[in-house]
């Protein structure tokens, strides 16, 4: 073990000591000295995961919550030296941290919460403009064959749970006492304008948004949302990815994959 994996490894692992041979420029003791290092980084770890998840953490409260994030951080330390996403596995460990139980719909918070933090860092790609799409979509030629490829910002989260209500109640948007939490919704998350966007929409358009991200065809799509829902609405789909200007590009899967134009 090198002298930086021995410096390391114990400050995420209360139970081992002090590394040996550490020394201190004041003669202070250096096991007392680590101990306050390794508080700090842990506490630094846990604000990181407040700042990510605040509606997580008010649902339980701080208490509960730093309570929980510590033992996330204690197993989980982080991969890179880019903080802002750090905490990406932090839903499934929710799920699986007995005592968040009692709130059932904690963990697809959490997921809702990153998916925010994942558009804001995702990359800034120029969408298509309107008239591009609006003419390959009056070309019967192409029209069984269309790909359309979605924003890196784009995502969709479906919940049993009334994510998006409950969201936007902890932003002052609506009224928690009316929302009904067991209502089963689902969120579609992007940036738009440098601003992330959460709404709620049809499972059938979460249906389709993901088969185009898979990179069916946009019949195939269509019929995906369909029998996701009957009478799926195909134009209002595609309406709303244009109203919010969420289509980069248009392609075929054709052999030729040549650009619709």
């Amino acid at each position: 073990m090198n002298s930086q994996t021995a410096f390391a490894t114990p400050l995420l692992a209360p139970e081992l000591p002090c590394p040996s041979g550490l020394t201190t420029w004041n003669n202070s003791d250096p096991a007392t000295r680590y101990a306050v290092y390794r508080n700090n980084v842990v506490v630094s770890l846990i604000d990181a995961l407040a700042d990510t998840y605040p509606v997580v953490q008010q649902l339980v409260g701080e208490e509960f919550f730093r309570a929980m994030a510590k033992v996330f951080a204690l197993v989980n330390p982080p991969r890179s030296t880019v903080m802002a996403c750090y905490g990406q596995d932090f839903a499934d460990f929710v799920t699986s941290f007995p005592p968040a139980a009692s709130v059932p719909y904690l963990a697809d918070m959490a997921r809702l919460e990153m998916a925010r933090v994942l558009a804001y860092h995702a990359a800034d790609v120029p969408h298509l403009p309107n008239e591009a799409l609006r003419s390959a979509l009056t070309d019967p030629d192409q029209l069984m064959h269309l790909q359309l490829a979605l924003h890196p910002s784009v995502q969709v989260l479906a919940s049993p749970f009334a994510t998006v209500s409950l969201w936007a109640a902890h932003q002052g948007v609506a009224c928690l006492s009316s929302v009904d939490p067991d209502v089963p919704q689902t969120a579609l998350v992007f940036r738009h304008a440098l601003e992330v966007n959460t709404l709620e929409v049809d499972s059938a358009v979460g249906k389709f948004i993901c088969a185009l991200q898979a990179r069916q065809s946009l019949m195939v799509a269509a019929r995906q949302a369909n029998e996701q829902a009957a009478g799926f609405d195909l134009g209002a789909a595609l309406a709303l990815l244009l109203h919010w200007q969420l289509i980069t590009t248009i392609t075929t899967d054709k052999e030729d994959h040549e650009p619709a134009h």
